[in-house]
């Protein structure tokens, strides 16, 4: 009889225990039933864009207890969302464009990140003196927290108003590439702020271009291995879920070995994107590709933004505001000067003109990266994380609602000049 009795009693605490678990799933469910309403309907995207919106849903939410005590780890928006939502921007961008851009992306990921930050850096550390104390390092920090852009937000809005090729394309793959330059500063900087060890000139340009190389070469290895495996079968679904596979295994390969695991998914994405345009023979699996990537993304987008507002809340509550406009400001002012100065340089034949610069330079929008560096910032602790996390949030919050709610009447005005 006691067997039986501590059977039972076993299994009504397995079964409380799953009972739990689907409680704790129901808020993100729920999330993702508003992330759907959002995009059902909004019909008005180009003035009310989505991801702002999801960002204001989600700052509501978090007065309500069963949203505010939601958690999401750095982690898991690095390992599980970050992967997917760069591979889909990746195959999705036109190599041709790449081709055509490839000195202006590339010259805005390298030289302008390090200028931005270096700009940005000294801007933070001499104004945060009127209001805080804050070293130099954490100044560095916020900036490269900072630095990189998401424009998930706003390149259909100009792909609309504006049918503006090199805008739309340097644009977005600007945020492909500087994702991993960022990722990389970022973590020198970090180091540098938690062992009080400034790191060498030396030391940290090599560690970037092996990080960088070692990258992009898994990257171009299982693009390429794809490429070939993807023939083997015309099943669709067998070539989508080969498609995961490669998202995920190229960026986990990358990451193991100490290399940067989102431009390893990147480079993948591109060779992909440059294996479908030359051939033909897979449109079939193209289209079934877009339409299960497409769900993904609108899915973890849905789930990032509206996060987003609710991890931002708690840390909005601070006595910086005046700093934080002060610095945001300064944020789009150097945002112009870098995008003018290294487009200015860049060699190009398609040379940009000065409107063009300034819509590449306003659509600098901050999104998940930056969230997640923001989230590795607090993981790691250190007296200044709290002053940290509170600027740097107020100021993606400030990007993700002011920018996003001014690109369509800034394009607009532009193009009826």
């Amino acid at each position: 009889m006691q067997n039986w009795l501590e059977l039972l009693h076993t299994q009504y605490l397995e079964r409380k225990g799953g009972i739990i678990m689907l409680q704790e799933a129901y808020p993100y469910l729920i999330l993702l039933f508003i992330g759907y309403l959002v995009y059902t309907l909004d019909k008005k995207k180009e003035t009310f864009p989505a991801p702002p919106m999801l960002v204001l849903i989600g700052l509501a939410l978090s007065v309500i207890p069963i949203f505010s005590q939601l958690t999401i780890s750095e982690e898991f928006i690095y390992h599980v969302m970050l992967p997917a939502l760069l591979f889909v921007s990746a195959y999705q961008f036109p190599v041709s464009m790449l081709n055509r851009y490839k000195s202006m992306i590339i010259s805005l990921s390298t030289i302008g990140i390090i200028v931005a930050i270096l700009l940005t850096g000294l801007t933070i550390y001499a104004a945060a003196g009127f209001f805080v104390s804050l070293s130099f390092a954490a100044a560095l920090l916020i900036a490269v927290i900072l630095t990189p852009t998401d424009p998930v937000s706003v390149v259909n809005i100009l792909s609309a108003d504006l049918n503006d090729e090199l805008v739309t394309s340097v644009v977005e793959g600007e945020s492909m590439i500087n994702d991993g330059t960022s990722i990389v500063a970022f973590t020198l900087i970090l180091s540098w702020y938690t062992h009080q060890q400034p790191p060498g000139f030396v030391e940290a340009g090599t560690e970037l271009l092996y990080v960088s190389l070692g990258g992009i070469a898994i990257g171009l290895a299982g693009g390429w291995l794809f490429s070939q495996a993807v023939h083997f079968t015309h099943e669709q679904s067998y070539q989508i879920m080969l498609s995961i596979i490669l998202a995920y295994a190229v960026f986990f390969l990358a990451e193991a070995v100490h290399v940067s695991g989102v431009l390893a998914v990147v480079t993948a994405g591109l060779v992909l994107s440059r294996t479908f345009y030359q051939s033909k023979k897979e449109t079939h699996f193209r289209e079934a590709l877009d339409d299960f990537w497409e769900i993904l993304e609108l899915s973890i987008l849905s789930l990032l933004f509206l996060m987003i507002g609710i991890l931002a809340a708690p840390t909005l509550l601070h006595s910086y505001w005046l700093l934080v406009v002060i610095l945001f400001l300064f944020m789009l002012l150097f945002r112009w000067i870098t995008v003018e100065g290294v487009l200015l340089l860049t060699p190009s034949r398609h040379p940009s003109s000065r409107k063009e610069r300034f819509l590449i330079s306003i659509s600098g929008v901050k999104g998940a990266i930056s969230v997640y560096l923001i989230l590795k910032v607090q993981e790691t602790g250190g007296s200044g994380s709290e002053i940290i996390t509170a600027i740097s949030f107020s100021i993606i919050i400030l990007s993700l609602l002011l920018q996003s709610f001014a690109i369509h009447p800034l394009a607009k005005y532009i193009v009826k000049k």
